[in-house]
């Protein structure tokens, strides 16, 4: 029995001697954690200077809040191009020294496009095209300027109405007072400081001659669109070398004339004159 278990106990370690000891399988590789993808820059706002006293171009509402042609345009125009407007408000004679300080990235204020204009800035296409007129007392005959020789107009400081009126209604003896806004001509006019204004048909007809205060007094003479003083219709300003940011809004402005979007704006301010402000 001894010897029995001695061979037994002889084959186990035989047994175990020979056995080789196996590595441990390796670990599986673990996969990296997923990385959140990273989020996307923020498009930083469109600076856009307004002046708010051109009814119904830009104005502003009881409560404070920029509105009009131009400021419904402008929120229009940065939904093409995926940015948020962001709106300054800005004296009319300093719009094109702010926009070249960096104050703002661009003007979408009723700016005629001109010439003497584009020798300091940068214009997109037109996105309207309004005449100007001269607005007098119904009790003044008018023929032509020297008719009204004597008689006090006001004009907006810095716009191409004050040119005119410099250039032509001036040297013919009418006396030309200019303003920081054009809510202050109408303030001198319904005070009985001034005779009348060249301003914007459809500024003046919205803004003035609509009103109670406007009810003594019309429109005379012709349509003024002479290039030399009113230009090629209102643009949007920029600074020399944004050439990227005048492309994106070239395409946007011909994109919500094709989309209806700006007919529905036009219609919005101008259906009672049934009048589409793009112009010719």
């Amino acid at each position: 029995m001894k010897k029995l278990l001695l061979a037994v106990a002889s084959i186990a370690a035989l047994t175990a001697c020979g056995k080789k000891d196996e590595p441990a399988p390796a670990a599986a590789p673990v996969a990296p954690a997923a990385s959140a993808p990273a989020p996307a820059p923020e498009v930083a706002a469109l600076k856009v200077a307004i002046d708010p006293t051109y009814e119904p171009f830009t104005f502003k509402t009881p409560d404070g809040k920029p509105t009009g042609f131009d400021v419904d345009i402008a929120n229009a125009l940065c939904e093409q191009i995926k940015r948020k407007c962001d709106f300054v408000e800005q004296v009319w004679d300093g719009m094109i020294p702010g926009l070249n300080a960096k104050k703002y990235d661009v003007i979408i204020s009723s700016m005629s496009i001109t010439d003497e204009r584009m020798k300091e800035v940068d214009f997109t296409d037109k996105y309207y095209n309004t005449p100007s007129r001269i607005v007098l007392k119904k009790t003044v005959k008018f023929t032509d300027a020297a008719s009204i020789k004597g008689k006090k107009i006001g004009v907006l400081k810095g716009s191409t109405q004050e040119k005119y009126a410099m250039g032509d209604l001036k040297p013919a003896g009418v006396v030309v007072n200019s303003y920081e806004a054009q809510d202050q001509v109408y303030l001198d006019i319904k005070s009985g400081r001034l005779d009348g204004t060249v301003a914007d048909f459809m500024e003046v007809t919205g803004g003035f001659l609509s009103k109670p205060e406007g009810a003594n007094y019309q429109l005379v003479g012709p349509d003024l669109k002479m290039p030399q003083y009113f230009g090629y219709g209102a643009g949007i300003a920029l600074r020399k070398g944004e050439d990227k940011l005048k492309g994106e809004l070239n395409e946007a402005i011909k994109a919500i004339r094709a989309n209806g979007t700006y007919k529905t704006l036009n219609d919005k301010y101008f259906a009672k004159y049934n009048i589409d402000v793009y112009g010719e």
